[in-house]
């Protein structure tokens, strides 16, 4: 008799649930809830009964120990001790002698919640900022992400992770490329010259990386984005806000700061220039790093293929991303890749 399939890995996750959680966690929520755009784990915002309204995560399951969220939390925790604009955490503080909700045994900042159902999730609570996406044509804007990312690197530099991922060609090449491969989702019409090119990128890589190693690595936020940067108007923390700590690794400054560029390559030495005279203002950068973006986009390319293959399962990947199992995804795969060998060979 075959196996059934595995179940999605959010199934029962439900507001129900949701509602429980904080229940338990002691925070009573009001009922109103808001289910948050977020594909790898779960974000739903909740009014509570004593009018705060808090953003809780559930993690999704098997992807972080407890050890690796243990020091996402201490980092943001870290970061807004150093009045930093990014929202840390809540410490929990569940009801007393309740079975379904236990605490890490790391960290209070983390509870392991157990449905009704039996499935366990792993969830923290957060207050909620909002904001909107930052004018990254506005010069004075790319210097004010310029302050906070030389504030947060500062901060960085203080200490190390132990139990975070590194970026590195490893971890967001060769690791994921290969179990791309191995999940059978490239499409049969590209597979040979998707496995082609995307194994001479990589040698690429290396053979940058190698030549071009960064001066020092750095605790970063990892995933730094637009998406993951929220602009306020007004009040403590007006100006650019930081979100999403969820990829925070060790890795070179210019991780940071690439995805910030504009994509226009014709813009990319204007904004540049603003964002590292801002940056510099709290932070040195060695110039060499820039010699790194190449590579670091050509990682991020297969790691974000090789992400969503992992996912397809999750009912949230084909509705998000129906256009990654047509062959014309792969084919816009394979000439991205071409341009990317081109400008790594540049560099070599």
């Amino acid at each position: 008799m075959p196996a059934s399939p595995p179940s999605p890995p959010f199934a029962g996750l439900d507001p129900a649930a949701v509602l429980q959680a904080l229940h338990l966690a002691g925070l009573p929520p009001d009922g109103r809830l808001l289910q948050l755009n977020s594909y790898e784990n779960r974000v739903w915002q909740a009014h509570l009964d004593d009018g705060r309204v808090v953003v809780a995560k559930f993690y999704r399951p098997g992807r972080w120990s407890d050890a690796q969220i243990a020091e996402e939390h201490a980092f943001a925790a870290e970061l807004a001790q150093a009045d930093l604009p990014v929202v840390p955490p809540l410490v929990l503080h569940p009801l007393e002698h309740v079975g379904p909700l236990q605490l890490s045994p790391i960290t209070p900042t983390l509870a392991h919640v157990t449905t009704d159902e039996g499935q366990v999730f792993r969830f923290s609570v957060s207050e909620r900022r909002t904001g909107r996406a930052p004018e990254l044509e506005d010069p004075e804007v790319l210097r004010r992400l310029g302050h906070l990312l030389g504030r947060l690197h500062a901060v960085g530099a203080r200490g190390r992770f132990e139990h975070r991922r590194r970026i590195d060609s490893a971890t967001l090449g060769h690791q994921p490329r290969q179990r791309l491969i191995d999940s059978g989702r490239v499409d049969p019409e590209i597979d040979h010259a998707w496995v082609r090119l995307s194994a001479q990128a990589l040698d690429l890589v290396d053979a940058v990386m190698e030549r071009h190693p960064p001066a020092r690595l750095l605790r970063l936020h990892g995933d730094c984005h637009p998406g993951n940067v929220l602009w306020r108007e007004e009040g403590a923390f007006s100006g650019p806000n930081l979100v999403d700590l969820d990829d925070c690794a060790t890795g070179p400054a210019i991780q940071d700061l690439w995805m910030l560029l504009p994509g226009e390559r014709a813009a990319v030495a204007a904004a540049q220039d603003h964002l590292l005279d801002g940056y510099r203002d709290f932070m040195d950068f060695d110039d060499r790093e820039l010699l790194l973006i190449e590579p670091l986009r050509t990682l991020r390319m297969i790691h974000h293929s090789a992400w969503i293959a992992e996912r397809w399962d999750d009912p949230a990947f084909p509705v998000a991303f129906p256009w990654f199992a047509s062959p014309s995804y792969w084919s816009q795969q394979a000439n991205e890749l071409r341009e990317q060998i081109d400008r790594l060979q540049d560099l070599t």
